[in-house]
């Protein structure tokens, strides 16, 4: 009987690929890069497979940039082949950013072991040179290269909208083809077929994907678009501890769909549909784009979602890795304002939020938790309303926010009682007992109950700012 070998593929240099320069075509070419590098790490273990003649059924996990398969021994020289061919034109499509990298080994010891030697191999090849290059590697690239490179993924995510089936050919060995290629599959749910959520959200004709201003001009109150992104806490450490390359395979697989159902269905709702773009979702994170009042809203459905499939699918796993999961919200400081800059400020807040806390959103400025996104929404209707309802002038709104602009360690920190009688000089004196109530809430739960100290809580910003960009109204 033939040796079983476990083969691990990772793709490197994804964030920086992405994020190349696009020109004026950003989120057409953005969304078509990170279609593309997701969905290429589920075509093509499946076309090696495919290739060899081997059983769909040997597909370890895929997707999230990285795979893992069994072949035996007498594939491993084909199998070395196919890859190099496919890392070759990766590398091309991508301008050099992208590297694919494999390690192998034998089905031999507990899959700790297992996963070791592979972590091991596949360290050693990322800090080494790829086999395929050349004298010309770290020459600059042909600009008309650079504009068919572009043309391709500006068009790719269009034709993945409208595909039901995903292929390869060995022409192309890097490329996704969709309806046709050597081998083909389904795009949807259950064996063999490849989830992919790609909801877009419809320009005013239907015919194609609303662009930035559009998204833009559909948000509530101000403006503007942003980008969402989100990301597991502790999702490696949970991969780490599972002692069988099936538990290891199931929790993959578990995340994955999760991220690629939940996702799809959750833009489909009524109030996402026409304002929320999918720009990828993986084995553990998650990219969208739309109006920046859906998308707020969006993290904290998603965030719901989690929550009860981790209750459901984790609850009887030890330790809270894996079970929490954390977004950031970069908001477009304008309507042209470049798509790949609001992207990457996402990326790098959310980075920034998982280090200091886990459980947690980064939004206007501010990391809080979950629960404290909520107090805050509930304080922004208190907000609201006093205006709406009460007739308070929208400016205290615009003075509440300069709190958090002034330090009070910077503003004579031994008379923190001007805070709450400026706080009372711009609402006024009124007799109506509800809203001396909500004003009575509102210097507690944002500069603290107490006139002899002030305490700037972290939701009154949140909240202050969401009500700001929601009472804007349009010229």
């Amino acid at each position: 009987m033939s040796e079983q070998i476990f083969l691990q593929g990772k793709l490197l240099g994804i964030e920086p690929f992405v994020l190349a320069p696009v020109g004026e075509r950003g989120d057409a070419v953005l969304a078509g890069r990170s279609h593309w590098v997701t969905l290429l790490m589920e075509v093509l273990p499946r076309a090696l497979l495919a290739h060899l003649g081997l059983s769909p059924m040997l597909l370890g996990s895929s997707g999230g940039g990285g795979f893992m398969a069994v072949l035996t021994q007498e594939n491993m020289a084909p199998a070395e082949e196919f890859l190099r061919a496919a890392a070759a034109e990766a590398a091309s499509l991508s301008g050099g950013r992208l590297r694919l990298v494999w390690a192998h080994t034998a089905n031999l010891g507990d899959w700790p072991a297992i996963r070791k030697r592979l972590g091991e191999e596949l360290a050693r090849r990322q800090g080494t040179l790829p086999e395929a290059a050349s004298a010309d590697f770290f020459a600059p690239l042909d600009p008309g290269e650079i504009e068919n490179q572009a043309e391709y993924f500006a068009g790719f995510a269009a034709r993945i909208r409208a595909a039901e089936l995903l292929g390869w050919s060995p022409e192309t060995p890097a490329r996704v083809l969709s309806g046709e290629g050597k081998f083909t599959w389904k795009i949807g749910s259950g064996y063999d077929a490849i989830p992919l959520a790609r909801h877009t959200a419809l320009s005013d004709d239907g015919f194609g994907p609303a662009d930035l201003a559009v998204l833009a001009g559909r948000a509530s109150g101000h403006p503007a678009w942003g980008v969402l992104r989100g990301d597991i806490d502790g999702f490696g450490i949970r991969l780490r501890r599972v002692q069988t390359i099936e538990d290891h395979i199931q929790l993959s697989v578990l995340f994955k769909q999760f991220f690629a159902g939940e996702l799809e269905v959750a833009c489909s709702m009524p109030e996402f549909w026409r304002k929320a773009t999918i720009l990828y979702s993986g084995g553990d994170d998650f990219a969208v784009y739309g109006s920046w009042d859906a998308l707020l809203l969006l993290a904290r459905e998603l965030q719901r979602l989690f929550q009860k499939f981790a209750e459901a699918q984790l609850k009887d796993l030890p330790g809270p890795e894996g079970k929490t999961i954390s977004m950031a919200l970069e908001v477009a400081p304008e309507t042209g304002s470049p798509f790949a800059f609001v992207y990457e400020e996402a990326g790098r807040n959310l980075a920034a939020a998982k280090c200091a806390d886990k459980d947690c959103i980064h939004i206007f400025g501010k990391t809080v938790e979950w629960g404290q996104l909520t107090h805050a929404a509930g304080l922004k209707e208190m907000l609201l309303r006093m205006v709406r309802e009460f007739d308070c002038p929208p400016a205290f709104l615009e003075e509440l926010g300069g709190f958090y602009r002034v330090k009070p360690s910077a503003t004579r920190p031994d008379r923190p009682w001007r805070y709450h009688r400026r706080l009372g000089v711009v609402l006024g004196s009124h007799k109506d007992r509800e809203l001396q109530k909500l004003q009575n809430s509102l210097i507690t739960d944002v500069i603290g109950g107490s006139a002899n100290q002030v305490k700037l809580r972290p939701t009154g910003l949140v909240a202050v700012s969401w009500a700001r960009m929601l009472m804007e109204t349009r010229g």
